[in-house]
């Protein structure tokens, strides 16, 4: 799957009701499935970084979403992998460092034009206006889209070399 149809699933599956992180994520579930993770394990494991975190606000979650898939994709398991730390930590700042270029942040009240501080644990019912006054479906395929072009060559419309 392309750059653009990985960012209109992460978009789509944010319409239909799963948080910002757990939507990209699971725009790459035949990765994941690759790995040996189903997608109901895949939104369990993403659902907590929601909201900036639990709604605290903070790293955007379609920013840890898109780093979780990284992450398994390229991630170290064995502790003393430094060389592997050293690279997989360039590419979270590359990625990272896109979506900032592109939306001007990675930090979620900062996207949103929220005050500083958590916000209540309570998710916000699911309408339409709901919908009109958050960028969060876009913000979803936006960090989809990111990583796709990463994950296929490394250097397509997206400048990696931040």
């Amino acid at each position: 799957m392309d750059a653009l149809g990985r960012g209109e699933k992460a978009r789509q599956s944010f319409l239909r009701g799963y948080n910002c992180a757990q939507s990209v994520v699971l725009a790459f579930d035949d990765v994941l499935r690759g790995h040996g993770l189903d997608p109901r394990t895949v939104a369990r494991m993403a659902s907590p970084f929601g909201g900036g975190m639990g709604r605290m606000r903070e790293v955007c979650g379609t920013v840890s979403g898109m780093l979780l898939v990284l992450g398994l994709v390229e991630g170290y398991d064995e502790a003393k992998e430094y060389a592997a730390k050293k690279e997989l930590y360039a590419s979270v700042q590359r990625l990272a460092g896109a979506f900032r270029d592109q939306n001007g942040s990675i930090v979620c009240r900062e996207l949103l034009g929220l005050a500083d501080g958590p916000d209540v644990p309570v998710p916000e019912k699911r309408t339409e206006s709901y919908y009109r006054k958050r960028p969060c479906a876009e913000l979803c395929a936006c960090s989809a889209q990111i990583l796709a072009e990463y994950l296929d060559d490394g250097d397509a419309s997206v400048d990696m070399s931040t």
